[in-house]
């Protein structure tokens, strides 16, 4: 068994949580409709629209109807809620997932959006360990 991988390979969890990955494709793109969230994340529409209520409530998200589009807003400097990421702000996360996983663009026809560096990623020295820590799915 030296060397080789084990043949069943575990799924049920992934380092990065759905509700993340939600909020990084709307802040991408604050007009984005919810199904176009769903198709890139891999997910049900009812389950990005139950996601997405669950951010507004817990204040990482904001929207405003504009005719029969919805806008996003992402409440960036809301404090990530484990007590282990004490002082982390959502906009970290969100610019080490834009950063590392532009395959949650929802206008599959341009690239994804830049987001402004900061100066300091998340390998810069006294950079805060930045981790999701939402064990839903």
């Amino acid at each position: 068994m030296d060397g080789e991988k084990p043949t069943s390979v575990r799924t049920r969890w992934t380092f990065v949580t759905n509700h993340a990955r939600v909020l990084t494709a709307i802040e991408r793109d604050s007009g984005v409709r919810l199904r176009d969230v769903a198709r890139v994340c891999r997910l049900t529409e009812r389950a990005v629209q139950s996601i997405v209520a669950d951010l507004e409530q817990a204040g990482y998200l904001t929207h405003t109807r504009s005719g029969r589009r919805n806008h996003y807003s992402v409440t960036s400097d809301t404090p990530l809620r484990h007590p282990a990421d004490n002082g982390v702000r959502v906009a970290a996360l969100l610019d080490v997932l834009a950063r590392a996983h532009p395959g949650l663009d929802t206008n599959a026809d341009s690239p994804p959006k830049a987001r402004p560096h900061s100066g300091a990623g998340p390998d810069a020295p006294g950079a805060p360990a930045v981790q999701p820590s939402d064990h839903r799915q």
